[in-house]
């Protein structure tokens, strides 16, 4: 393997991962006030700074008008995309949909005692932003994984932004699914930028409500930027990584590829294998130089190898150890008793279980979101799901005889807290209630 990938053996009591992490946190650090300082210039000047960013970052000619995708421009990217293609995505929103409409949750009312009703119900958030990386490998399989969802949890508008290619056009693949699934504006606005435009609007972008989408550094710290501020974001979701769980009666084969497909990502990726087999790892990175002479991005896997590491623990207790720590954006778990394992981990974005489940199949087509919490955030984040789409509002009402019954206990606790005004509002309708008995 590339002498840039380091091989380190876990010590129990140890970080890992925070050493695991450490280069990744320093390119964090670097992109939050350049994305700070672009989503403020948009913020103050609308669409004139989002010109200026295509501009700078894109090197791309526009005026305001022209951001919007029109008519003629989806019809142009129906035509370039192959039948075989059409086949493999409608594969794809069809597993997606039945996936996410089954997460659907129902309304629920209880009487918490005699007079006293509670409900919740779920209502879509109305207006959602998507953004689609695009750059050298433009992510239209992105555009399925949100819409999907955002259109079964019935959001009002769906705006989507995502950069245009060195032709200064957004990838056909991306606008096609767009289409497909229903999304209601696409703008040619990348990066930062795009979150900007997004989060506060401009003349020509409507403002949202949330967020949804992966992307690099910079956008995964403007996305934290404006949570901050006046929009909600989906998760932070930055640059892709995966860990694999391996032992002896893992193939090296697959383990080397699936090392490998994260990789081509792009230079901010990560990779980490686990093992528990001195020999898988040696051999992992043998079938790793073959493999990685065959594929046609090989200098962003190269590039990308230089975050990524091997990690050799002494039982496999320390599999889960390890990978509860590091909290992976992908975890794939090739080892016997893969299902036992994977009962026993708690922090990752999604699980691969087993030696034919590659990740690229929640990637793509199995059904899963590929949205997900990068950065260790799989500690205290989920992946997009139904829910994210939608807010879980409560309801009650509470009948003459149920305030009756329940005053007693409203009255004590607020004038604990020394809250008049919460007592009296209770105190003054059982007033009214007993003076007309």
């Amino acid at each position: 393997m590339e002498e840039s990938i380091k091989t380190i053996s876990y010590t129990r009591g140890t970080d890992i991962g925070s050493i695991l992490r450490s280069g990744s946190r320093r390119q964090e650090e670097n992109a939050e006030r350049s994305s700070m300082e672009i989503v403020e210039q948009i913020r103050e000047g609308g669409d004139e700074m989002v010109l200026s960013c295509l501009r700078k970052f894109d090197n791309f000619e526009c005026t305001a008008d022209r951001l919007l995708v029109n008519e003629q421009e989806y019809a142009q990217a129906e035509k370039q995309i192959s039948p075989e293609l059409a086949e493999a995505i409608e594969i794809a929103i069809s597993n997606v949909r039945k996936f996410h409409q089954a997460q659907q949750v129902p309304d629920i009312e209880v009487e918490t005692m005699p007079g006293v009703t509670c409900r919740q119900k779920s209502v879509p958030i109305e207006k959602v932003g998507l953004y689609i990386p695009g750059g050298t490998a433009p992510l239209f399989s992105t555009v399925i994984m949100l819409a999907v969802p955002a259109k079964i949890a019935g959001c009002r508008t769906i705006i989507m932004c995502s950069p245009v290619n060195k032709n200064g056009v957004i990838a056909p693949e991306v606008l096609y699914c767009a289409k497909r699934c229903g999304v209601d504006k696409v703008y040619k606005i990348g990066g930062a930028a795009a979150i900007g435009a997004m989060a506060f609007g401009t003349e020509h972008v409507e403002k949202v409500y949330k967020i949804f989408g992966p992307g690099n550094s910079y956008v995964t710290a403007a996305k934290q930027y404006v949570s901050k501020a006046v929009c909600a974001i989906d998760m932070p979701a930055g640059p892709s990584e995966v860990m694999i769980l391996a032992d002896e009666s893992a193939n090296p084969e697959f383990v080397a590829a699936d090392f490998i497909s994260q990789l081509e990502h792009g230079p901010e990726s990560q990779a980490v294998l686990v093992t528990t087999s001195r020999k898988m790892a040696e051999k992992v990175a043998e079938l790793f130089t073959e493999q990685t002479a065959e594929l046609g991005r090989k200098g962003y896997i190269l590039e990308s190898a230089k975050n990524s590491k091997i990690v050799l623990v002494g039982e496999k207790n320390d599999l889960t150890t390890v990978a509860n720590a590091y909290a992976p954006e992908h975890l794939i778990i090739s080892t016997e008793n893969a299902d036992e394992l994977a009962e026993t981990i708690v922090n990752a974005g999604s699980i691969f279980i087993g030696n034919y489940t590659p990740e690229s199949a929640g990637d793509y087509a199995s059904g899963t979101n590929h949205t997900l919490p990068t950065g260790g955030w799989a500690l205290s984040y989920s992946g997009v799901n139904l829910g994210s789409f939608t807010k879980r509002i409560t309801l009650q009402k509470i009948t003459r005889e149920g305030l009756t019954s329940l005053a007693p206990a409203i009255e004590r606790m607020a004038s604990a807290e020394g809250l008049d005004g919460h007592r009296n509002a209770a105190a003054i309708r059982v007033k009214e209630i007993n003076g007309n008995k």
